[in-house]
């Protein structure tokens, strides 16, 4: 039987697929930076060096960056092309997501670990996001619907555990249980829709999909509008779409604030690289049935974003539901279903990712000093902080008037880009609402801002600042930080520094961020 065995063996060589390492360099250099925190953290298992951590992941970010660079200039110059057996596409889309991916996780990592400079010393933060933004890479790279559901499930279970990140807070851990158990529901959805789309086209790989579709050898298109719809819902859960926003305004206001910032910006870069994959690429000749779906979802996130976030008055909240109203303006790029569409959905979830890791993180050193407890935070809390920190409060108020689409930054580039794309597809009606919304949604963030620049609080809050004493209801420290605390509130302002400074600069010379996204073809 043995010597069988071993014919059979012998005759029947193992292919194996062809791996391209610059293809699955960004997502490899992620996944062994988070590694090489662990092993340093096994290593150095009695020292509390979050530190260390926090620039071994930084170096890892920096080289998922630059790897990322060589393989655009690489498709430039030679073109784009399949990898891993088909399983990977090798193009500018994919390779702009990973260089959008990095730039969010370095901010999210400057700014990130001050607050567990107070929780604890450990690992976690670092490994965590690295292996986050591994996941995102993927999606962004991905030319297979299992693919795309392994890339989500490695960023949703590291989002899960930053959420619930603050294991002695009650409200933290129900909100990592409330995001746990919805997104558990909305990948099973997904998964569903995969096989639906399976069983009309006879595969999961986009190109053979899209080949399969533009050959018009479908025999009936109701198996195959199921499952599209199914796939639709569950990437809608992910970027926090309406119907599928339930869940976004307690985990927002549960997770700590600095995380908060970083699974916005991350959940919203991969689902919506995957949503133009899939549906811009794979489905584009089926737009006549999943286009008033999308359509759908943009106008009631458009709608439910404005409006809900009028009523908030926590500011995490608050930011919760103009996470919505900014993922309704990111699927009119979808909807738009043209080569501008896709450039100008990329370049508003690239200008947003960044720009709300920079609004949550001066959202995190306004709590700081005002000895704020991570989780919640109200109007009233920020009251009259340009009188006390004014360096807090402008950089603040410049994210915020940034996201409502002020001229001279991104958020007003952003905007204008995926109008723009839905005017030239003719849906002009969808444009005017957008940009209603849009009016609506500036009232919120001046809300914020008037708060910031009114009058001082008028009751006091006793701050968690150890040697913190109140004065006239403000808080004023008595003793100095320690060295770590204050490494780690400098690096916070270097992160939130940086975002505020490419908001404005790209804003008003919006030349490199217009060449990058312009490079994202799809194979």
């Amino acid at each position: 039987m043995n010597v069988l065995l071993a014919s059979i063996v012998s005759q029947t060589p193992i292919v194996l697929p062809r791996i391209s390492y610059l293809t699955i360099g960004p997502a490899l250099v992620l996944f062994g930076g988070a590694l090489v925190v662990l092993l340093v953290s096994a290593l150095l298992v009695r020292a509390r060096r979050p530190e260390l951590y926090r620039w071994l992941a930084l170096v890892a970010v920096a080289g998922e960056i630059v790897v990322a660079t060589a393989g655009l200039l690489h498709v430039d110059a030679h073109g784009a092309s399949l990898a891993v057996a088909g399983a990977l596409a090798s193009d500018g889309f994919g390779f702009v997501v990973a260089i959008i991916v990095g730039a969010a996780t370095l901010v999210a990592l400057l700014i990130g670990p001050s607050f567990v400079q107070r929780e604890h010393g450990g690992p976690e933060y670092a490994a965590l996001s690295l292996i986050a933004a591994s996941g995102a890479v993927v999606m962004g790279q991905a030319n297979d619907l299992l693919v795309v559901f392994l890339g989500l499930e490695i960023l949703s279970i590291s989002l899960y555990v930053l959420v619930g990140f603050r294991v002695g807070d009650g409200v933290a851990r129900e909100a990592a249980l409330k995001y746990f158990l919805m997104g558990g529901f909305a990948s099973a959805v997904l998964l569903y829709g995969i096989a639906l789309i399976y069983g009309a086209t006879g595969s999961t790989n986009l190109v053979r999909i899209e080949g399969f579709l533009a050959a018009d050898h479908l025999i009936h298109n109701g198996v195959l509008l199921g499952g599209i719809a199914l796939v639709l819902v569950g990437l809608g859960f992910k970027v926090a779409a309406a119907p599928f926003h339930a869940w976004s305004p307690d985990v927002y206001q549960g997770a700590p604030t600095s995380v908060t910032g970083f699974m916005a910006a991350l959940a919203k870069i991969g689902a919506f690289a995957a949503l133009v994959r899939v549906f811009d690429g794979a489905l584009a000749s089926q737009a006549s049935l999943w286009g008033p779906l999308v359509a759908a979802l943009a106008v009631a996130s458009l709608a439910v974003g404005a409006f809900f976030a009028l009523r908030q008055r926590d500011v995490k909240r608050m930011l919760a539901y103009s996470s919505i109203n900014h993922a309704g303006f990111i699927l009119l790029g979808v909807y738009a279903a043209s080569a501008v569409g896709i450039r100008a959905a990329l370049l508003y979830v690239g200008t947003y990712g960044i720009l709300v890791v920079g609004s949550f993180g001066a959202l995190s050193l306004a709590q700081w000093v005002r000895g704020l407890d991570e989780g919640l935070c109200s109007l009233d809390d920020l009251r009259g902080l340009a009188r006390e920190h004014p360096a807090i409060a402008v950089t603040l108020a410049i994210t915020l008037v940034a996201q409502a689409g002020a001229p001279f930054t991104t958020g007003f580039l952003a905007k204008f880009a995926v109008v723009e794309a839905v005017i030239a597809a003719g849906e002009t009606w969808i444009a005017i609402v957008a940009m209603l919304s849009a009016a609506v949604a500036a009232a919120f963030y001046l809300r914020v801002v008037l708060a910031l620049y009114g009058r001082d609080r008028e009751s006091s809050v006793v701050p968690a600042i150890a040697g913190a004493q109140v004065e006239d209801g403000r808080s004023a420290v008595t003793q100095r930080p320690s060295p770590s605390e204050r490494v780690a509130v400098a690096t916070a302002w270097g992160g939130v520094v940086l975002s505020v400074g490419a908001t404005i600069v790209l804003g008003v010379v919006p030349t490199l961020v217009l060449s990058l996204v312009g490079r994202a073809h799809i194979l």
